[in-house]
């Protein structure tokens, strides 16, 4: 589901979540480790031998998946065999191609790759890519194609594919003309089909020597099935089949599609108790039966996208719903914060909803001139609102919304509260109708029973958290991943040396969802004083063009003493990280600007960028941000709760060890 938020994690499925993201689906993983082949000897080695158990198992099953007519680059006497289910607008495909290009690059001409096409629907300029790239192959380079497109995955228009494909030396008349070809139309379907066929409906997925390994994973986890299946292959050989037979064989009595799997268990939405402030701007009676608590961004294109849903319930309950509206503003969106406040101003002149029309209809022009104008457009006392913004008065209910936004896990936006009943993103008009269709029949119950009608909210939305199903039990559950040795080594680190607990932090400057988790490690700082310290480490994702520049920007800064001012500056700024930005920042933390720009010229850091990002890989910390609180793994940018369970729990075994050696 497209929505503009990491989903909220709630405790006792981390686990779970950290599973999703090392299939790929839901967060994805990636390989972003060393550069050269001799650094990520030690750093596989080493996966092997400290933490073996981490691994994902890999079922068995092999599948029958046909090669023949797909692009493939290597030998036809390679021993394994790797086709890959792809789509070049997918983050996750561009990082795992990454990973791929190593493994060609480790086993040479024993490993083989086939590409097959799998643009997923929600990605509108997939296909055209797909069929770029297939075009490119009827001229014999396809291959030069394919590293174009996930090399500029945010550029894959018309005009751009017609650039690539002129810059790789294509006869352009005959690629247009390919282009519109059925042949390649009707390949991409069969692809698809076959894809379907066998259980890989997410992408990128992987099928090496038939058998199935799903998602963005850790170079390490491709290894070790790329090793076994080497194995089994040498051992065919030895036997007497030719190495140019040895795919056939081991796939000739392979299954021909994935077993039916069993219908998902369907999970009650989290309910919770949601307070509405008496100042909150609010459409609806407020006796009514159903109040919606939202929680939203007014740069957050999802949130607009919420907009005729809400308009539609408007128009549907006028006297059964009441929409209460709440700031979530993103730390990403650069103007959200400060349209947020002009919308208070604008509630303080009783135009709160003309405002906020007004906002979601121009997201793309939220500056302070901007606010200004549709608030002349809307006939407001100017002088009035421009003083609210000049005076910051609206700044601490801003906040105060979204720290109560994310202490009830409304981290991202929109996030709804139908009678307490969370329902995330911007879902259609019968998600909210099913709800409140039920919870017009609770409040009629009330009603009949005696309840006033202003105590409806009340009423209902304890009623829900007491009905609201229980945790299930430590078993049916898995087990949190094993505690692992992670050093500190050379990392910035804030917080007392000896503090009893250490979070080790892996995070990229250009990672939306890192920037989301900023705000909560300083609520951690806050709380948890002199008892918590903070090691951050580099793990800059290959999608993102300015990561590693900036985490070498950071550590420029470390090295005068100025990490975590220009870390805050970085996340503050994630829009604009290219390297003129960056001495900017470094003059206005008042750096030594030459030593600084000569660390940068000089790649000064490039080593320990890479060491970072090859512990990470390591460690399982391919994704970000990831944490390790005394070892413990905790993947996202979870909520506050999430942190706590965790540090308190080490907080008590700290106190536990220090009774027992007194």
């Amino acid at each position: 589901m497209a929505k503009e938020q990491n989903p909220p994690m709630k405790p006792n499925i981390i686990v779970a979540l950290l599973v999703g993201l090392v299939l790929g689906f839901v967060g994805g993983r990636v390989y972003s480790g060393p550069s050269s082949k001799t650094d990520a000897k030690p750093a596989a080695q080493a996966a092997g031998q400290a933490n073996p158990a981490a691994r994902r198992p890999v079922d068995p099953t092999v599948f029958k998946v046909p090669i023949e007519g797909s692009p493939t680059r290597g030998s036809a006497d390679a021993l394994v065999t790797i086709v890959e289910f792809s789509d070049y607008e997918c983050p996750f495909c561009s990082r795992a191609n990454v990973t791929v290009e190593k493994l060609e690059e480790d086993y040479g001409k024993k490993l083989r790759v086939v590409m097959r096409q799998n643009p997923l629907s929600f990605h509108p300029r997939a296909k055209p890519a797909a069929l770029a790239a297939l075009a490119a192959g009827e001229q014999g380079k396809y291959w030069e194609m394919h590293g174009k497109l996930f090399a500029n995955q945010k550029k894959l228009d018309d005009a751009s594919l017609q650039q690539f494909a002129q810059e790789i030396g294509l006869d352009l008349d005959k690629w247009k003309a390919d282009l519109t070809s059925p042949k390649l139309a009707d390949a991409i379907q069969q692809d698809q089909a076959l894809a379907s066929q066998l259980g890989a409906s997410g992408t990128p997925a992987f099928f090496i020597n038939g058998r199935f390994l799903s998602g963005a994973q850790p170079i390490d986890n491709f290894k070790a099935l790329i090793d076994e299946e080497m194995g089994k292959a040498e051992a065919l050989v030895k036997g007497g089949v030719p190495a140019s037979q040895v795919y056939a064989k081991i796939i000739e009595k392979g299954a021909e599609r994935a077993a039916p799997k069993a219908a998902p268990q369907q999970q009650a939405p989290s309910v919770k108790k949601i307070d509405v402030p008496a100042d909150a701007a609010a459409f609806g009676p407020a006796t009514a039966k159903v109040t919606i608590v939202e929680w939203s961004d007014f740069e957050c294109p999802f949130c607009s996208r919420a907009g005729p849903t809400l308009a539609q319930i408007k128009k549907d309950y006028p006297k059964d719903v009441r929409v209460v509206f709440r700031h979530q503003p993103l730390p990403f969106h650069a103007n959200a914060k400060l349209a947020a406040e002009a919308s208070e101003a604008a509630h303080e002149q009783g135009r709160f909803w003309e405002f906020h029309d007004k906002l979601f209809a121009n997201q793309k022009a939220l500056d302070r001139a901007s606010l200004e104008k549709y608030a002349q457009e809307l006939g407001l006392n100017t002088a009035k609102f421009k003083a609210a913004l000049d005076s910051g008065k609206f700044k601490a209910k801003v906040e105060a919304d979204s720290a109560a936004g994310s202490a009830v896990g409304a981290s991202g936006t929109p996030t709804f509260f139908v009678n307490g009943r969370e329902l995330v993103g911007a879902q259609p008009f019968d998600s909210f109708k099913r709800l409140i269709d039920e919870e017009i029949a609770k409040a009629d119950k009330l009603l009949a029973s005696g309840t006033k009608a202003e105590e409806l909210y009340a009423k209902l939305n304890a009623q829900n958290v007491a009905e609201a199903p229980a945790a299930p039990p430590p078993g049916a559950a898995p087990s949190e991943p094993p505690v692992q040795k992670v050093d500190v080594g050379n990392a910035p680190v804030k917080g007392p040396k000896n503090a009893p607990v250490t979070i080790v932090a892996f995070s990229d400057f250009e990672c939306p969802f890192c920037s989301r988790v900023v705000p909560t490690l300083k609520q951690i700082e806050d709380q948890y004083g002199g008892k918590v310290k903070v090691a951050f480490k580099n793990q800059p994702l290959p999608m993102h063009a300015n990561a590693k520049a900036a985490a070498a920007a950071a550590l420029a800064a470390h090295e005068q003493g100025k990490f975590w001012e220009m870390h805050d500056k970085l996340f503050a700024n994630q829009r604009a990280l290219d390297r003129a930005s960056l001495d900017k920042y470094a003059q206005e933390l008042n750096l030594n600007v030459a030593k600084f720009k000569a660390a940068l010229d000089e790649n000064k850091f490039a080593a320990q960028i890479d060491a970072d990002a090859a512990e990470g890989s390591r460690l399982g910390a391919s994704g970000t941000p990831t944490f390790f609180i005394n070892g413990r793994t905790l993947v996202g940018a979870q909520p506050l709760d999430a942190f706590k369970r965790v540090i308190d729990e080490e907080l008590k075994k700290a106190g536990a060890v220090a009774a027992d050696g007194k």
